[in-house]
């Protein structure tokens, strides 16, 4: 259910968009308990020349970045389960990409269920319907 927009300082090979994204479904399976069979990945790419920190290009400086925005249903994850979601996520795209810089960002974005949902039904609609659905069996 979540989706993962993940934007990444590097050139676009087909290898390391199914690298990144099976390692962040999987972290994200593991830690906050999504299903990974409706998770999302969209990674966009910005040639390292074009990702300026600092008023210097990630190129100029020998480094990496990246940005993931990932959305979950607010009130599904502890706070010790987004931090050590942030802490595995630097950890594999460090080791996915290379030499990170400092300022590469992770943000769990949490949303309400009844404004979040996909194939055209909220997440407070499922959740409703589940539990409608379990106290008539």
């Amino acid at each position: 259910m979540p989706i993962l927009n993940v934007k990444i300082s590097a050139r676009p090979t087909p290898d390391l968009a199914a690298a990144i994204a099976r390692g962040l479904v999987e972290i994200t399976a593991r830690v906050l308990r999504k299903n990974p069979a409706i998770t999302a990945v969209a990674i966009d790419h910005v040639a390292p020349e074009h990702w300026i920190v600092g008023g210097r290009s990630l190129a100029e400086q020998g480094k990496r970045s990246f940005w993931l925005d990932i959305k979950v249903v607010e009130g599904t994850n502890t706070k010790d389960e987004k931090a050590e979601y942030l802490r595995e996520v630097f950890a594999f795209m460090a080791g996915t990409l290379g030499e990170l810089h400092e300022e590469s960002y992770a943000y769990v974005h949490e949303v309400r269920a009844d404004a979040y949902g996909y194939g055209g039904v909220t997440q407070e609609h499922r959740y409703v319907a589940g539990r409608l659905q379990s106290r008539a069996a």
